[in-house]
């Protein structure tokens, strides 16, 4: 019987509740109080007490951009060829960089972001300056590649 108890309090040490700041929410279970959280992290993404997935976009993007920074000997090497570099690319740095996006309510900053995000990989693995004065077409036509991020659009 003393394990019970012992699984129960761990338990309850574990167990939030998460409710909008307007509303007042005390949950007691074997009359201990619940805490209260504003977020929590569930299977690898940010929830937010208002569904918003802000924090969790910047995150991801920024995880992504430390996977391709850690990648810059790759990217600089001459011995390696562009559509193996995008191939690394796009099997290591855009899954970081999109794990969870499935649940992502994207908005037009989001879709720039995102937009930007790629097109930044492209132009480290091209070695194109962001001063260099090349469209983003210019870069994809040399990259031989197409937007993938956010499909639906051209």
């Amino acid at each position: 019987m003393a394990l019970v108890v012992a699984t129960r309090r761990f338990v309850l040490r574990k167990t939030k509740v998460m409710a909008s700041d307007s509303i007042a929410c005390r949950v007691l279970i074997h009359n201990e109080l619940l805490g209260q959280v504003d977020t929590f992290p569930y299977l690898g993404s940010l929830i937010t007490e208002d569904g918003e997935c802000r924090t969790e976009f910047r995150t991801r993007l920024n995880r992504g951009h430390a996977i391709g920074a850690s990648l810059q000997k790759i990217w600089k090497s001459q011995s390696i060829h562009i559509s193996t570099k995008i191939r690394r690319m796009k099997a290591v740095v855009l899954p970081v960089a999109t794990h969870g996006c499935e649940i992502w309510t994207l908005r037009k900053n989001e879709e720039t972001r995102l937009d930007a995000f790629e097109m930044k990989g492209l132009r480290m693995i091209l070695r194109v300056s962001w001063t260099a004065k090349k469209t983003n077409e210019w870069v994809l036509n040399k990259a031989g590649v197409k937007r993938e991020l956010l499909r639906h659009r051209p």
